[in-house]
């Protein structure tokens, strides 16, 4: 363990960095396969959506710090956010294996948008509608969601060792 410590420590930035580069591929594969595959995301793919922007973003201003404290505090950052992604992506895979029998999501996002003000999609998103439990892509047997909650755990176990990395240099 004191191995994987050391060798994190001595490339925080560079491991930051590459989260970043991950982030923007996993959203540029994900905008891939609604534009041009046609899948449309629920509003639990769009919280995912929005929780990898964020990592996304908190990854790339660590990877230019220098720091001590900006890396340690981004990589607490990241541990948090990732942990809500996973969380999300937790729940719609549950949703997909366990489906309810009565459906309670409703219309899409873009239906929502159309149809009511802001400050009503807002909390319509976060409860989630559209049909999250629905499998419409899979890879090795996983779907969107398994397959990003696999993704927002590896980024936040990454996270977090690059935090106690960054205190025990």
């Amino acid at each position: 363990m004191n191995l994987v410590f050391n060798f994190v420590g001595l490339y925080p930035r560079r491991f930051f960095a590459f989260i970043s580069l991950a982030c923007l591929g996993l959203l540029a594969f994900g905008m891939y396969l609604q534009h041009v595959v046609g899948l449309e995301p629920c509003p639990m793919c769009i919280v995912q959506r929005y929780a990898m922007v964020l990592v996304a973003l908190v990854s790339g201003f660590a990877a230019t710090r220098r720091g001590r404290g900006a890396l340690l505090a981004s990589g607490l950052l990241l541990v948090l956010i990732s942990g809500l992604g996973a969380f999300v992506a937790a729940r719609q895979s549950w949703l997909q294996w366990y489906p309810p029998e009565v459906l309670s999501c409703g219309r899409d996002l873009y239906g929502m948008i159309e149809n009511f003000p802001l400050q009503r999609v807002v909390p319509m998103v976060f409860k989630g509608s559209g049909d999250c439990s629905v499998v419409d892509w899979t890879f090795v047997g996983g779907s969107i969601a398994n397959w990003s909650f696999a993704c927002f755990c590896a980024i936040a176990l990454t996270s977090l060792l690059l935090a106690l990395g960054t205190l025990r240099r």
